[in-house]
Parts: structure tokens; sequence; C-alpha cells
């Protein structure tokens, strides 16, 4: 299937800010069953960019002449394969992805959940990861509002809600208790019924010798749809923006993103 996505960030501002840089994953790279057909990402000047240790590209945007607003817009289409493909060989041995991070590391409780689930997953890998994230879902109702950036894997588990990065957190972070290489994924994922388009994020998970998807917050494991920006360790890895400023006061953020399918 072809996936065609709008997406525009717009950050406005009570004040002018003096100096800013944001690092910027809103280019995805053919491969892993993606191939882009065309995209472009419009900034107000010109970028550095390069592909970081992730294989992620990566454009790093610094202004130092004031503003008051900033928009940033990356469109295009990518054909996505109908059925999950194996993965090629990559350059990162998959036990980089066992190890924790701030926004992943377990408290007691829920590492306790994730052990839970642990003879499952020792009988089949690929049935157990799909009954946690289907306990995950049930555990954490989908809420938006309920949960910040800053938020932990932890801290949303105790809420016992969250939004998409949250749900990958936790599956994250559960997976590295029970010794299975786990990361978070960045993207687009085609809208379901009445569901509105909206950048996304997932879990992908080692097993069986390939990477397997995880989509907690839709229910849905392996399957085709899913449009891939960026992958990392956690969040931080991963997001598709994510800056620093001096100045500007108070901040107003509005995103808006279309995706469409355009032959399903």
């Amino acid at each position: 299937m072809r996936i065609e996505v709008d997406h525009t960030t717009l950050y406005q501002y009570s004040g002018k800010v003096a100096r800013s840089t944001q690092i910027l994953r809103l280019q995805p790279v053919t491969g892993r069953g993606q191939r882009v057909l065309d995209w472009r990402v419009e900034l107000p000047a010109r970028a550095v960019s390069f592909t970081d240790s992730f294989g992620n590209f990566t454009h790093v945007l610094t202004l130092d002449t004031a503003y008051d607003a900033l928009r940033i817009r990356a469109q295009g289409r990518v054909e996505v394969d109908a059925h999950p493909a194996s993965d090629p060989i990559e350059p990162i041995n998959p036990l980089v992805f066992l190890r924790p991070t701030a926004l992943t590391s377990p408290d007691a409780e829920l590492t306790e959940f994730a052990r839970a689930e642990q003879a499952a997953i020792a009988r089949d890998t690929g049935a157990g990861l799909t009954g946690l994230m289907l306990a995950i879902a049930e555990r954490m109702p989908y809420r938006p509002g309920s949960t910040s950036v800053s938020h932990t894997a932890a801290e949303s588990f105790a809420l016992g809600a969250g939004v998409c990065q949250d749900h990958t957190h936790v599956f994250v972070a559960c997976c590295r208790v029970l010794g299975v290489p786990a990361r978070y994924v960045s993207g687009y994922v085609d809208p379901v019924g009445d569901q509105p388009a909206t950048s996304h994020a997932w879990a992908e998970a080692w097993a069986g010798g390939r990477w397997i998807s995880f989509d907690v917050s839709n229910r849905r494991a392996d399957e085709a749809g899913y449009l891939r920006l960026a992958a990392g360790r956690d969040y931080l890895d991963a997001c598709p923006v994510r800056g620093v400023r001096a100045g500007g006061g108070e901040e107003l953020l509005t995103v808006h993103v279309t995706v469409k399918v355009l032959n399903p």
C-alpha cells in the first residue's frame, strides 16, 4: 500500500526566541519493508543532515535570528509492504536494546507485572509478547492528556493510563526485564475506523531472529500499514521533533497530521 503523509508542526511564542536548535527525525528511509517515493521536509533555514547511530536520517536546525513563530512541515509518499518481511542485517547488535534508560527503567511493580508473562513468552515468544501487549492495553487504557513526554514507564504504569509513547515505554521496559531486546519506533499508521490521523509510536521486539512490531495502543502485532520514521532506545532517541531555545516566553504548540492510504 501507499501511504501519504502531511505533518505540520507550528510553534508560536509570546515573546521573541533569541536562538534555538531543533533535532528533527521527520525523514523516512527506504528499507525494512518500505520505499520512499517522494518526501520533503520544509524548514525556515538550511539544516545540517546526517544518519545517526541508530540509522535514523536526522536534521539539525539551528536558528540564531529572533523569531516568534516556527513552522516545520514534512510531507510525501511511502510504499509499505502488504506483509511484514524479514529484516536485512542491521549494523546494531539487538543486545544494545536490552539496556534500560531513564524513561524505561522499571520499578518493582512494573517488574512484577512483566514477570507474570515470563512463562508464556518462554513457551512461545511471539504469542507471549502478543499477550503482554494485550495485558498492557487492558492495564493502561489509552487516555489523551493523562501524561506528558517526561513521564517514565514506571510513572505512567502507576497512573494506569497513557498514550502511545507511554504504552511503548512500558512494553519496552517489560521486554527488557524478560531479557528480550526491544526498541521504540516513531512514525505513522493508517487510521483505523474513526481514529484521527496522528504521528504514532510503537515497539519492536527481537524474536525468532527478526524485529516484530507491537502496537499496544491499537492492539496490533506484526501488521502492515506502518510507516517508520525513526527507532531508538526510547522516545528521546526517536521522537520526530526535539529541541532547546533561549527566550520566547510562553509556547503554543499546534500539530496537524494527515495520513491517507492511497491504494489499500
